[in-house]
Parts: structure tokens; C-alpha cells; sequence
């Protein structure tokens, strides 16, 4: 490909320098109508001690239309300069002065859904990472930290409620039917911190005692109607208020917490200081509506967004490449909490998933990086799964070396020394070092390393004389771009020692006896020696998955059966299976028999979905299939079209092997659901419809006329959802009549015909992608929706049945869509392009088709966000 790396402007985090000037009060007037907005702004300014004041004032502006401006209260008639995206003022004091701006912009206009937008008859704003820049002049950076006041005044019938950060000091009436209100926030934020909204809501209303005694308001804001879907989402942020006392100590800090959920929304939520706006997905839910799966997601979405206010709004970024600072952290925290509640082996399995897929995906792609980044060209496109799955790994292992009270002065020591401040990862590892007196130089790699460690069992030797057990690991790391040769990480790595029928040993390891133990692998190889161990043993390793590394053990079937029998951790025990069943669709993509290795399959499966010391939901875990994007990472130079086949003949496979048991199964699981708690009760839901899709799957009769029961006469959206995939991708002379009857009942409910759309979308056939085309202009696929482009869109990419399509029709629908987006809402579109980016992972044509498809985006799209990405992805050198 031509270079034209010129073209996209590279931010290094080596060129980083303190602000020129600091920002100590802001004070906003957000005058909105109907076709327009006009703000004013009063920024008290000073020059920075820290860095390089010149007497030139360069502040941040994009798509402002400049009214007015003023220095020190004089209107200026020259002296500044305005750019496409800075507003530049010379001979400014160099004492504190003040400037004052007047904007006009027009959000009714803005499908980029950043700064401030207008949707679904309200106004609301989305400024990170960069878009405060967009309502007003700035500097718009995270280490600029300034108190808000924020008035904003609007028709009093259109929008009477008018909201902010922090707490509500005035309102009033105004002339011509309009009226405002006053916000003050007393803590110091960045501008990716504000806030603002003004809409006509239902409104639910709590309140929470802090461990202090302080009572704090609770408020949820959602669409008119919607007031019983918000119910959930309230009594999760309250469980998360406690939980976040009990276990880091972190009591709230304002008068009231507010949340607005609206529909238009790129993100999953933000968590603006004081007032949390969130997509509706994550808060609208009740069992008529949501899957068990949605009702967890809200419950760790209002908690994620709940515990920014210490990581993430009191201790904030100096800059956006230490964004893993507070997403990994935070990420972590919340995963912490849905353990603490829920089941820790079936939170930890689910959260492997998403780093053995995605992560491990993106980690092997041109877009790999650090989940501290060293550039970028646009900052929206480094919200990925490596700055927060991987980070929040990170941020676990180092959990897992100084142990719970290690970690939690470690954070003790964080909030105490950086309350009120922009700081950095390396702040955060010297606070833990701090706190427990360890050396984590070599650690901090895994800040600035990119790419999946590699870890090998190259030898392993059991001495009967001796009962000595002599393991040799080494590590390694693949080429990443720009980094081509990497040093030994430092990988915890949690190990016990199984006897070939399956009893847990005792054992030796540094002059202590235990039955675990944890290995710290610091070098490129080495030997771990253990004692008094006095059978053969089947080494469990990685337990809990102590390190986001792929392990290849030398191990196999025979081992793996007795680990998925036997092993007392969930994650390794999942984990035996789940090689199982990627071993068999290997075989078949090979073209192999495996009639042996289904024999042990269907043994071990069989024996876990009966095993009534482990938790349904685990069971349901384990009998689910690894996923495409983590068998196709397995491999290099894959046919995916021909690995979607593999999948789908040994799912089919054992299928039918296991037919004598999956339907009493399900209705085993079925009959438990009522004699339980809700929370039990989601997991034997999971595991019934598991095994009811299993036995539908064979064609058992049985099931059929279950599934369209479920459908038929739905009890909550867990079973009716179910039932309306298994039916629509399985059972073609229902599927035209379940579609229509699914969109009657729900066409007004946004987020239920979100999944109308994904499942059609993800029909496991390469002619479905005519279907597809259809929806693409179907009158309720609203384009400047994000949830319901999402909702296709994804259902495609993760339908590798048509997006694997031999003939490259999957891949040019996708190139079209990311073209046609990129010109609504180009944070959209850099999403959506992101699975061609792994091109170079594909056996021809599939690599050749996923190529000409990006080289086809890259003649006609504008944006920085798929530019970045296109970019990389062809560049010659990856």
C-alpha cells in the first residue's frame, strides 16, 4: 500500500508537556433552542509554573461558530486567530486573566453523537474522550482540571429538567415561557467530565445512607413509559455504593447521584462526574424485557460507571494513553463486585472468554498495542479490549502477587497520595511497590509490551525414587507492529498437581507444603522444582487464569479428561472441555476421524452436566461451544468459511452423541428454576436452555415441541429470546411466522427489537446474508441509532457463516456499511471495521477478499477514526 502515514497526524506519548496555562474556574451558559444552542464561557486562567507560558493561549475548538470574545472583561476586535480546530489568542497576561467566548452550534445537526447533541426530543452531551472541544472553546485534555458552574436556560414545557454535574444551587423562570437552573460542581474535573442535559423524564427517586451517616439522593432519568425497566438498575447502584465501602472503603462524595439514560449513545455509558449518562441498554431492564444476561449486564455497567468516582474522577488521567489508569482499574473493580455477588468461577470463565477471543484477536492484528499505548492518530479507537479486558488483567495479577491485604493498601496508599489529581500507570504500580515493599520493575513490561505472551511447558519429569517433580516453563512473545523483539515478562502462574485419578496432592514448593501454589516466571526459561509428591502427577496450571498468556502444556486428551473431571477450579476445569471441543472441531476441520476423541468428550461433558457440586451456570458454561473468533486465534493462515463448517459438524457431532441425555437434562434444570432463588434460578435457566438447544439441535422431537412452547407462551425474555433464535436459525418452516409474531409484540420496545434484528442477522447460513441486505433498509433500522446499527451489523460480523462467505460478499457488505456509516457517525463505523483488520490471519481468498474490502474503504472514507484503522491495516510493514 502507498504510505500515507503524512496524511494522519501521530500523537506520541514520549512528546507529552504540562498545559502551558491551567484553567481554575469554569463558568458555562448553555442557552438551548430549537434549531441551535449558544454558549457563553468565562474561564479563569493562569499561567502553569509546570510548563512553557508564552503569552499565546491556544484553546481547543471544533465546528464552533465564534460570537464573541473578550479578555479581562474587553471585548476583542483582534489578537486571536480561529483554525478548523483551535481558537488561538495572543498577548495574553502572564497573570490569571479571564476569557470570555460566545459559540453557536447546532446539535441537532450532530449524528456524531460528541459534545452536544440533540436525540429523541432531548439534549445531552458526550465529551469524552475529546469532545468538549465541541461546545465550547477549551483545553479540552485531561490533566486541566477546573471547578464548574454551569447554568443552563431552555423552553420550560419542552425541557423541565435541566441537568449537570454536581449539585443544583438555583432555578428560576425566564421570559418567553423559558427558564434555567445552576450547577455547581466543588470538585475539580476534567472537560471530559462534564455533563449536561435537558429533556422531559420519568423520574425514580431513592436515597442511600453512607457509611458516614450522609444521606445521598438517588436519581434515575429515563424516557416517558420506561419508569418499570429502571427499578434493577437502581437497586444495583445501591448494591454497589455498599460493596464499594465494605471492600476499597470509597464512600460517596456529592448530595445527589444521578443517572439519564438515553438512546442515542455511543458508548456503553460515562461516568460524568455526579450525573452518569448511560446508553439505554444498560439500565432499561426487567425479566419482561431482559435476559438474565442483560439484567447482570446493567447490575456491572451502573457499578463500573459508580466506581469511576474514585478510579477514574477523583484520581483522573494526566493524559488519554494512560486511559487503561482508570478503564483497567475500574474494569477490574467491577468484575470484583459481580464476583462477590454472583458466582467467582462462572464471572471469571466469562471474563476469559472475552480475552481468549476479542483480545487475544486484536492482540494478533495490525491494531495491536500496549494497554498503555506509546500513539495514535484518533484517541476513540483505542477504547478496546486490550486498554480494558486486558488492563483490568494487568491490574489482577498484580492482585494476585501481593495478595488482597497487599493490594488493598496498595490502594489505600493510591487514593490517600493522588485525591484530586491527572496521574499515570506508573503512579499507580509505585503506589502498590510503595505500600508492600515489592519490586515490580520487571512487572511494569506488561504496561508497554503489546501482543499475547506464550508460555510452553518444555519439559516436565516425575522421579519415583525422589517423589520430585521437575517442571521447565519458558516464555516468549510475538512481533507486534513496532515491536518486534520483546523482553520476559514477569507471569504469576497458579499451579496444583492432580494424581491420574483425579485426587488433589499435596506437595513441597520452596520448603512449604500446600496443595497450590503460585510460580512467579520471570525469565525466558525456567525450572520449578517440587517435592514430596507422591503419585504421577496432571499438572493444573494457569489456575484461575492467574495471566492473560496462551499456555501450551504438552498435555492431552487423556489428561485434559481427567482435569475436566476433577479439577476443583472452575476456570482449569472449563478449560480441560473447552480443549475438547476445540480439539474435535480441529479434527474435523482436518478432516480427521474423531470418533475417539468424541467418545471422551461426550464422557466428560456428561459427567460435568450432572455434577451437582458445581453451579448450573457453570454446567451451562460448560457445555458451550469456544467461540470462532478464539478457535480461528489457535491457529495461522485458517479458511474460515471452512473452520465455520468444522464448528458446525462437530456441534452437530455431539449433538446427537449426547441425545440420550440433553432433554432430561433440560427438564431436570427446567423443574429446579422454581424451587430456588433468582439468582440460582438464572443459572439452571442457562443450563436448561443449553440443553434443550443441544437436543433441538439432533432433531429430538421432544425439544422442538419444547422450544415452541418456550416461544408460545414466554414467562420472561431469558426463554422467549431463546426460543425465538433456536426457532429462527433451526427450524426454517416456522421461522417467517416466529419473525413477524416476535416483532409484533415487541416493535415498541427499542432494545427487544435490537435482538429482532441480531438474530436474523446471525442465521447460520451463507445465503442469510439476503435477509440481511433486506433489514439494512427496513424501516425500523434507524441509522443514527448506535445500539441498532450494532445490532445488524454485529449479528453479521459474528456470523461467520456469511461474513466468511467463500465468495467475499460478506466482506463488501461490510465494507459499504463501514463507508455509509463513517459519514453518520464515524465512531460507529471504526467499530465495525475492525474484523477485516485481521486479514492477514486468513488462507487465501478469504485474506484477498477481506483485503480488496478494506482497500475499497480506504478510497472513500474521511474520518481520522476508520483512517487510523484502514491505515494500519494495509500498511506493507505489519
Amino acid at each position: 500500500m502507498k504510505d500515507t502515514s503524512n496524511q494522519l497526524p501521530v500523537k506520541y506519548r514520549k512528546d507529552y508537556r504540562p498545559s502551558d496555562y491551567l484553567i481554575e474556574r469554569t463558568e458555562l451558559c448553555v442557552r438551548l433552542f430549537d434549531d441551535r444552542a449558544e454558549v457563553e464561557s468565562r474561564l479563569l486562567l493562569k499561567p502553569n509554573p509546570e510548563g512553557q507560558p508564552s503569552g499565546v493561549l491556544t484553546l481547543d475548538g471544533v465546528d464552533l461558530e465564534l460570537l464573541e470574545i473578550a479578555l479581562n472583561d474587553t471585548p476583542l476586535t483582534g489578537g486571536y486567530e480561529q483554525t478548523d480546530e483551535q481558537l488561538i489568542v495572543h498577548n495574553v497576561p502572564d497573570a490569571p486573566f479571564t476569557l470570555q467566548t460566545t459559540v453557536r452550534i447546532f446539535p441537532h445537526q450532530n449524528t456524531l453523537l460528541e459534545g452536544l447533541y440533540a436525540s429523541g426530543g432531548k439534549f445531552c452531551t458526550q465529551c469524552e474522550a475529546e469532545g468538549f472541544r465541541r461546545i465550547t472553546f477549551y483545553l479540552d485534555r485531561p490533566d486541566v482540571l477546573s471547578v464548574f458552574t454551569t447554568r443552563i436556560e431552555a423552553e420550560r414545557d419542552a425541557f423541565p429538567y435541566l441537568l449537570s454535574n454536581g449539585n443544583r444551587i438555583a432555578t428560576g423562570h425566564l421570559p418567553e415561557g423559558r427558564h434555567y437552573a445552576v450547577w455547581e460542581d466543588p470538585f475539580p474535573k476534567p472537560s471530559y467530565l462534564f455533563a449536561l442535559v435537558a429533556g422531559d423524564f420519568d423520574v425514580l427517586e431513592d436515597e442511600y445512607i453512607t457509611m458516614s451517616g450522609r444521606k445521598v439522593r438517588l436519581v434515575i432519568y429515563v424516557d416517558r413509559g420506561k419508569l418499570d425497566q429502571c427499578h434493577h438498575a437502581m437497586a444495583s447502584l445501591k448494591r454497589a455504593m455498599a460493596w464499594d465501602e465494605r471492600r476499597f472503603g470509597r464512600e460517596y462524595d456529592l448530595d445527589i447521584y444521578m443517572i439519564v439514560a438515553v438512546s442515542d449513545f455511543n458508548m456503553g455509558a460515562m461516568e460524568n462526574k455526579g450525573l452518569n449518562i448511560f446508553n439505554t441498554k444498560y439500565i432499561l431492564a426487567s425479566e419482561r424485557t431482559a435476559t438474565d444476561d442483560d439484567l447482570i449486564a446493567v447490575e456491572s455497567v451502573v457499578a463500573h460507571e459508580y466506581f469511576h468516582n474514585w478510579t477514574g474522577n477523583r484520581i483522573t488521567c494526566r493524559d488519554w494513553f494512560q486511559l487503561s489508569l482508570k478503564e483497567g482499574l475500574t474494569v477490574f473493580r467491577d468484575q470484583e463486585f459481580t464476583s462477590d455477588l454472583h458466582s467467582r468461577g462462572v464471572k471469571r470463565i466469562e471474563d476469559v472468554k472475552v480475552i481468549r477471543g476479542p483480545q487475544f484477536t486484536e492482540d494478533a492484528s495490525p491494531m495491536a498495542h500496549p494497554i498503555r499505548p506509546d500513539e495514535y492518530v484518533e484517541m476513540n479507537n483505542f477504547y478496546t479490549v486490550t486498554v480494558y479486558n486486558k488492563g483490568a488483567e494487568v491490574i489482577r495479577m498484580i492482585h494476585t502477587l501481593l495478595g488482597e491485604d497487599g493490594f488493598r493498601k496498595g490502594m489505600d496508599l493510591y487514593f490517600e497520595r493522588h485525591d484530586g489529581q491527572a496521574v499515570t500507570c506508573e503512579d499507580f504500580v509505585r503506589c502498590m511497590e510503595d505500600a508492600t515493599q515489592r519490586d515490580l520493575t520487571q512487572f511494569r513490561r506488561w504496561y508497554a509490551q503489546a501482543g499475547t505472551p506464550v508460555v510452553e511447558v518444555v519439559h516436565q519429569e516425575y522421579d519415583t525414587q525422589k517423589k520430585q517433580f521437575r517442571l521447565v516453563l519458558r516464555q516468549s512473545c510475538p512481533p507486534t507492529p513496532k515491536q518486534p523483539e520483546k523482553l520476559p515478562f514477569h507471569i504469576p502462574i497458579r499451579l496444583a498437581l492432580f494424581a491420574e485419578d483425579g485426587e488433589k496432592q499435596t506437595f513441597a514448593y520452596q520448603g512449604r507444603m500446600d496443595q497450590e501454589c503460585l510460580l512467579e516466571l520471570h525469565e525466558s526459561e525456567q525450572t520449578f522444582l517440587f517435592e514430596q509428591v507422591e503419585k504421577p502427577p496432571v499438572p493444573s496450571l494457569l489456575r484461575g487464569f492467574t495471566a492473560p498468556v496462551r499456555l501450551y502444556d504438552g498435555s492431552g486428551p487423556e489428561m485434559w479428561t481427567v482435569l475436566a473431571a476433577h479439577d476443583d477450579d472452575p476456570f482449569c476445569r472449563w478449560d480441560a472441555g473447552q480443549r475438547l471441543m476445540s480439539a474435535l472441531v480441529w479434527q474435523c476441520y482436518d478432516e480427521a476421524s474423531g470418533e475417539q476423541l468424541a467418545d471422551r468428550l461426550g464422557e466428560a461433558l456428561r459427567h460435568l452436566a450432572f455434577d451437582d457440586k458445581m453451579d448450573p451456570a457453570f454446567r451451562s458454561l460448560a457445555m458451550t461451544w469456544p467461540s470462532f473468533a478464539t478457535l480461528s486465534s489457535e491457529r495461522e493462515a485458517v479458511a474460515p468459511f471452512r473452520l465455520w463448517q468444522a464448528l458446525d459438524a462437530a456441534r452437530k457431532m455431539m449433538a446427537h452423541r449426547a441425545m440420550g441425555w440433553t432433554y432430561a437434562l433440560s427438564e431436570m434444570a427446567e423443574a429446579k428454576v422454581a424451587q430456588v432463588d433468582e439468582d440460582t434460578a438464572r443459572g439452571w435457566r442457562s443450563l436448561a436452555n443449553c440443553a434443550r438447544y443441544w437436543s433441538g439441535l439432533a432433531g429430538d422431537q421432544n425439544a422442538l415441541v419444547a422450544w415452541q412452547q418456550k416461544f408460545d407462551r414466554p414467562d420472561n425474555m431469558t426463554n422467549e429470546l431463546s426460543a425465538f433464535r433456536f426457532l429462527v436459525h433451526h427450524v426454517s418452516d416456522v421461522r417467517d411466522s416466529v419473525i413477524e409474531t416476535f416483532y409484533q409484540r415487541w416493535r415498541d420496545e427499542a432494545l427487544v427489537i435490537d435482538k429482532w434484528f441480531t438474530v436474523q442477522a446471525s442465521i447460520p447460513k451463507p445465503e442469510s446474508l439476503q435477509l440481511v441486505e433486506a433489514l439494512w433498509t427496513h424501516p425500523d433500522m434507524r441509522r443514527t441509532n448506535p445500539n441498532r446499527v450494532r445490532a445488524l451489523i454485529g449479528g453479521v460480523i459474528n456470523n461467520p457463516a456469511v461474513f466468511h462467505r467463500p465468495d467475499g460478499a460478506g466482506y463488501r457488505w461490510l465494507a459499504e456499511r463501514v463507508v455509509e456509516m463513517d459519514a453518520i457517525n464515524p465512531q460507529v463505523a471504526a467499530r465495525i471495521v475492525q474484523p477485516l483488520a485481521g486479514w492477514r490471519r486468513f488462507e487465501a481468498p478469504a485474506r484477498n477478499n477481506m483485503k480488496s474490502a478494506l482497500e475499497a474503504i480506504a478510497s472513500s472514507i474521511k474520518s481520522r477514526d476508520v483512517g487510523e484503522i484502514v491505515e494500519r491495516s494495509l500498511d506493507d510493514s505489519q
